[in-house]
């Protein structure tokens, strides 16, 4: 390419979430795109980050991150901060989702959600958009929002994970309204069923139910999300702000 637009050389980019799944083969491809890649999850990603470091011959680190607690996202993002040297990217993609019935869920289950998928987005925005103001600095985020924003998916009972990504979807326009005159651009990608590890186990029944509601036939994979990532946190992308971009296979189409 002439005009390599898509390039995210000398960028260094938070990837919440990146311990496996989708965050972990994202990660790759940002990394194979030229950035630096800092992986933040509650699991230890050392061997993740070493993996990508070695492959893509960029620098690469991971800490220890529960994105619920805001004073931990505080230190993580200090600490990514002064070791790789500054921040200007974040694939902001920590979740999880609990199928069990809106009459079955407990408080806690609520909670657990909706702290992690919204409160924990919400939690590591703010963190990286405070050090991008502090530092006059320009930037991209890209939140993992979900179909279920839009939709309703059956037959399983999942209320609290699809409020808490519809909440996201407009948290995500909202930082992107305010946040526009700090040149920091605030987008979502909202996938449909995609197979990893989670999808994988879930119940045989459902699981062919769905890919006999999507018009592909299939679920889509986590290599299949990455573009739309890089697109959204690249320079091709600078005239978009508070976009929401469904990755379904037509599923919520029809």
């Amino acid at each position: 390419m002439k005009h390599d637009i898509f390039s995210l050389k000398g960028k260094v980019c938070i990837v919440t979430g990146g311990y496996q799944g989708i965050g972990e083969v994202v990660a790759s491809y940002i990394a194979d795109a030229g950035a630096d890649v800092v992986i933040l999850d509650l699991a230890d990603a050392t061997a993740v980050a070493e993996r990508i470091a070695a492959e893509y011959g960029v620098r690469s680190k991971a800490y220890i991150c529960d994105v619920t607690n805001p004073d931990n996202v505080q230190e993580c993002m200090d600490k990514a901060a002064e070791e790789m040297g500054t921040l200007d990217l974040l694939f902001n993609n920590a979740g999880i989702c609990l199928h069990k019935p809106a009459l079955e869920c407990e408080p806690k289950d609520w909670l657990k959600v909706v702290d992690v998928n919204l409160n924990g987005v919400y939690y590591v925005a703010q963190t990286f958009g405070r050090y991008l103001a502090a530092n006059h600095k320009k930037g991209s985020i890209v939140n993992t929002a979900s179909m279920s924003a839009t939709i309703v998916n059956i037959p399983q009972g999942q209320a609290s994970y699809n409020a808490s990504k519809a909440a996201v979807k407009h948290l995500t326009k909202s930082l992107a309204v305010e946040w526009v005159d700090k040149g920091i651009r605030v987008n979502s990608i909202s996938p449909g069923y995609i197979r990893t590890a989670i999808t994988g186990n879930s119940n045989p029944e459902w699981q062919k139910l769905w890919i006999e509601s999507i018009p592909y036939k299939r679920m889509g994979t986590p290599e299949e999300l990455a573009g739309a990532v890089i697109y959204l946190l690249s320079d091709a992308s600078t005239y978009t702000s508070g976009c929401d971009m469904i990755i379904d296979g037509c599923f919520t189409v029809v």
